[in-house]
């Protein structure tokens, strides 16, 4: 009897990661409350949402990404995303002003940004990966072009721009997790929602991906269909992200490589809660602690960039020594 109640390493840390995950939750809910609890637990009740919608899209989206492609260094925001998000910004103030940010309903802003992303996947993808066997490097070649070419045509529009207007567009390019917009939570619940049953409905066939294109197609996994199922929910997860906080570049990096290092295994049914877990644990504490405790404002998106950028080059390195 004992032995069957002993957990297995996997399941042992997804414990652990929830029960930190909840004291997180709760920490962010009533740690520096002060006042009527009518106002205060639905005002950080709409904030906690947005988080955790944030850390389950960025977290989900970069371990299927990694999967599909086979490598644990790319991440959907390395290849051109956040550069396409700045790119559509600075195009919405160059031609319609900076009054636009803010007037532009917040619905056609995100199903515009939902629209281009997808559209963007698709021909790069489509291309890269179900138009013959292309390498590795051309994808990663081919990523960092695109987003070299976005960032171009976004520096001359700025360059352009009145500096008032400027300023005014400079905020959007970097994320904030302490101003989520609250009108965009209901309709990107839904979104999340649909694409997780998709998801789920696919589960069977991530860690046979894993073992690369030809081993999936030999095992009976429908490649193509498949692999396009998944790069488009990808691109919807990482439009969500970034319309609710911005363009976030090593985040899902960082918690699917502490998810992999941390779990021990590969398959996807442990690594994509714990890598949710993680982003949630990251987001929702590191908040709290930076609103409640240190009473900072926008320290969190530095710092988890900033660590994520080690990881980066901390798997680089790691992979060139080998």
């Amino acid at each position: 009897m004992l032995h069957k109640l002993r957990w297995s390493r996997p399941t042992l840390f997804l414990v652990l990661l929830a029960v930190l995950a909840l004291v997180s939750i709760v920490c962010f809910m009533t740690l520096g409350a002060r006042g009527n609890w009518s106002f205060v637990l639905p005002f950080r009740g709409r904030k906690l949402l947005g988080l955790l919608l944030v850390a389950y899209a960025v977290a989900v989206s970069t371990v299927l990404f990694q999967t599909v492609t086979n490598n644990r260094i790319l991440t959907p925001s390395i290849m051109g995303f956040d550069a396409l998000y700045i790119l559509v910004q600075t195009a919405i103030v160059f031609f319609l002003g900076p009054q636009m940010l803010v007037l532009i309903n917040p619905y056609a802003q995100f199903g515009m940004e939902v629209v281009l992303m997808m559209a963007f996947s698709w021909m790069l993808f489509r291309w890269l990966f179900l138009s013959g066997n292309r390498s590795l490097h051309l994808l990663v070649l081919v990523g960092i072009v695109f987003g070299i070419f976005f960032r171009s045509l976004s520096n001359f529009m700025q360059r352009l721009l009145d500096p008032n207007a400027f300023q005014v567009l400079q905020d959007s390019f970097f994320a904030s997790f302490s101003t989520i917009d609250p009108t965009l939570l209901g309709v990107a619940s839904a979104v999340v929602g649909c694409v997780t049953l998709v998801l789920w409905r696919m589960g069977h066939s991530f860690d046979v991906l894993a073992l690369g294109r030809d081993n999936a197609v030999n095992l009976g996994v429908e490649y193509k269909r498949t692999v396009v199922i998944i790069l488009a929910m990808v691109s919807v997860l990482v439009s969500v992200s970034t319309a609710l906080v911005g363009p976030i570049t090593f985040f899902g990096l960082l918690v699917a490589s502490l998810a992999h290092g941390l779990v021990g295994v590969s398959k996807h049914r442990y690594i994509l809660p714990a890598a949710s877990l993680l982003g949630v644990i990251a987001l929702v504490g590191g908040q709290t602690l930076f609103e409640r405790v240190f009473e900072f404002d926008t320290a969190l998106s530095i710092i988890v960039e900033f660590l994520g950028g080690l990881v980066f080059i901390i798997l680089i390195l790691r992979g060139a020594a080998r």
